[in-house]
């Protein structure tokens, strides 16, 4: 299976009539190019929720090995999203990536990254960036958001159809794994994936009550996932049988712990997340980062990292490189259709809802 990634186009609609005004602090003005010359060597601090793993060491180690000196800073999604917002008029960092175009959008819009135009724009399809004509975030990696289960305890026939199924079958209740923190994007683009099936503008918080009864049995009726245990080791002792997986993790974790995992391809599709990379604005390194960006997202370090990780570069001209059966799998996979304004518009508001009354 593969990295795979959410497509997930956020952009701010524009009816017609005078144009609404940029968000203060929002990118503006021509996009940045990167200079010509070697790395300086001077340190980067990148920001990411991507480093899992060994993904910041591999990159740390490659990055040396091409003249950067990076310090990578792991966080979960929101978290990231959170610090970069909060550091916006003082940056710590100079690089942030792995988040998807929901977090960045909020990133963008709270002033926190500059428009720049990679070496590599021409070989990556832009709709899956940044779609706005400041280009503040560009794509690097493809994940898709999985149910997956133990396919020696469930037949194709038998296993769940979707999500909706885990609580609504008796036989799939107290089997699956559920998240017991919802701040990660992972956790996040599996509760957009079942809540906008159920928007009603009348409803609470865009959300019609059965939309809102779907959460209740998602939490009531799952196990809770174990701290500082991975869900596959869960399934391998048969505490559980299923739950949340990117597509990225499977085939490492199967041979790791010995099971075999099949995922479910709900009728509607699955939500994929699209990693981004971004400069972060007001960096007294933009250079140095320019260059750093240039040769992460380009071919021949997106080739390597898909053969690494298992992962599905958006770079067209690293896809050669990425494992077979994960270039089969992405192009026969089916993305759910998903209104990512709507999402980012409301997941903060859902968040705490979840939170103070299904989780406690």
């Amino acid at each position: 299976m593969v990295a795979g990634a959410v497509a997930v186009a956020l952009l701010s609609g524009c009816g017609a009539g005078a144009a609404a005004p940029a968000p203060s602090g929002a990118p503006t003005g021509p996009a940045a190019v990167a200079p010509s010359g070697p790395p300086s060597g001077e340190t980067l601090i990148v920001y990411t929720n991507s480093n899992g793993e060994g993904r910041g060491e591999w990159l740390t180690k490659k990055a040396a090995e091409a003249g950067f000196k990076i310090e990578v800073v792991g966080a979960g999604g929101a978290d990231a999203t959170n610090k970069l917002i909060a550091e916006k008029n003082n940056p710590i960092a100079d690089v942030a990536f792995g988040l998807n175009n929901m977090y960045f959008e909020q990133i963008k819009a709270a002033g926190a990254i500059a428009p720049y135009t990679p070496s590599w724009s021409g070989d990556v399809d832009t709709a899956k960036g940044d779609k706005s004509d400041s280009k503040a975030y560009w794509p690097l990696v493809q994940q898709a958001i999985l149910l997956g289960y133990n396919s020696e305890k469930f037949s194709k026939d038998e296993a769940p159809k979707d999500w909706t199924d885990l609580w609504a079958q008796d036989k799939f209740k107290s089997r699956y794994e559920r998240v017991t923190g919802v701040g990660t994007a992972t956790a996040q683009l599996v509760f957009a994936s079942i809540l906008t099936r159920y928007k009603d503008d009348g409803g609470d918080l865009g959300v019609s009550d059965e939309g809102w009864k779907q959460i209740e049995g998602y939490f009531k009726n799952g196990t809770p996932a174990v701290a500082k245990t991975d869900l596959f080791a869960r399934i391998s002792s048969g505490e559980t049988d299923m739950g949340q997986m990117p597509s990225s993790i499977i085939t490492e974790r199967e041979k790791t712990f010995k099971v075999n995992v099949e995922t479910v391809m709900p009728s509607v599709g699955v939500p994929l997340a699209i990693e981004q990379v971004a400069l972060v604005k007001g960096t007294d390194k933009q250079d140095e980062a320019l260059k750093f960006i240039d040769w992460f997202g380009s071919a021949k370090t997106q080739g390597e990292f898909a053969q690494q990780f298992n992962s599905m570069p958006v770079n067209k001209a690293a896809v050669a490189q990425a494992k077979p059966e994960v270039v089969e799998f992405f192009n026969t996979l089916k993305q759910q259709d998903i209104d990512w304004n709507f999402v980012q518009e409301n997941m903060g508001k859902w968040v705490e809802k979840i939170e103070l009354e299904y989780m406690s």
